[in-house]
């Protein structure tokens, strides 16, 4: 008998297509989720993670600075005396150009999306100043006195100048280049992050009048009261820096006639930098 040879008949398997492209699926949802994963953390680390490095790190320049202080509340300080005129920036009418900002050795052009530029300078010769607080000399970028605002819990070092990374983005409060000294007369304007990198600022919005704002500058403290709060504004409008502040944009919100005053300005609504928020107070006698 002749061997029974079998024949292989190669053929196109069914379905092998099919399998291709599920294998094609897998690896595209596995690509995805990697990316998802990697996005994810780094929105963690930008939100989360650098905020609380922020807060942890201005808080222990809270306390260190009450270290440099002495141990012990601070004692209320007597203001310093007041010039005889109040010249050194807009008077609150609109300026016909936009400001221009400061040049000179404490200007700050990166100035972050909580604050606004500098308030133009007069031309007209500026007073004799009144003496700055105790501190008040520091270096840009150099935390020099506390900003506690109790209805909040809030106790925030403030530095000079308003740069973002150097100053917002550490969790300090930034003051405004040329704007007064604490417990002087004029106005001690200043800036904060309401979202991210410590935000200090983030519930200013729950500030109402008759609330008190301390600022405390090795050992004296100075005590404002909170009488005015302009929700929204441009990020141009510097008349609410001004020595006398008063909106640009909305001039039925403010103050007109000369004195000592606090101004807290941050980003509105949450999460964005399209607007505004400024809170007014004045110094307790």
């Amino acid at each position: 008998m002749r061997d029974h040879i079998p024949v292989v008949v190669q053929g196109r398997v069914r379905g092998a297509p099919r399998v291709a492209f599920a294998r094609v699926l897998w690896a595209c949802a596995e690509v995805v989720t990697t990316v998802g994963v990697v996005v994810a953390l780094l929105v963690v680390h930008q939100v989360w993670w650098t905020n609380r490095q922020a807060v942890a790190a201005a808080q222990d320049r809270v306390r260190a600075l009450e270290r440099e202080w002495g141990a012990g509340p601070a004692a209320p300080a007597v203001p310093a005396e007041p010039a005889e005129a109040d010249e050194t920036g807009p008077s609150g009418g609109e300026s016909a150009s936009p400001a221009v900002p400061d040049t000179g050795p404490d200007a700050m052009p990166d100035t972050g999306p909580d604050a606004m530029p500098s308030a133009p300078a007069s031309r007209a010769p500026a007073p004799k100043a009144p003496a700055p607080a105790p501190g008040a000399s520091a270096g840009a970028g150099q935390a020099y006195a506390v900003l506690r605002v109790p209805r909040l819990g809030l106790s925030v070092p403030v530095a000079r100048g308003v740069d973002k990374r150097t100053v917002l983005d550490k969790g300090y409060a930034g003051q405004y280049p040329g704007t007064a000294a604490p417990g002087a007369r004029g106005n001690f304007a200043l800036a904060g992050h309401r979202n991210t990198h410590g935000e200090p600022f983030r519930y200013l919005n729950r500030l109402r009048a008759g609330d008190e704002l301390l600022v405390d500058v090795r050992g004296r403290r100075y005590t404002y009261v909170v009488g005015k709060v302009l929700v929204e504004t441009t990020e141009r409008d510097t008349g609410v820096i001004a020595p006398v502040p008063r909106s640009v944009v909305k001039p039925e919100h403010g103050y007109s006639e000369p004195g000592a005053y606090i101004t807290l300005t941050t980003c509105t609504p949450e999460y964005t930098s399209k607007y505004r928020l400024v809170v007014w107070g004045t110094l307790r006698p």
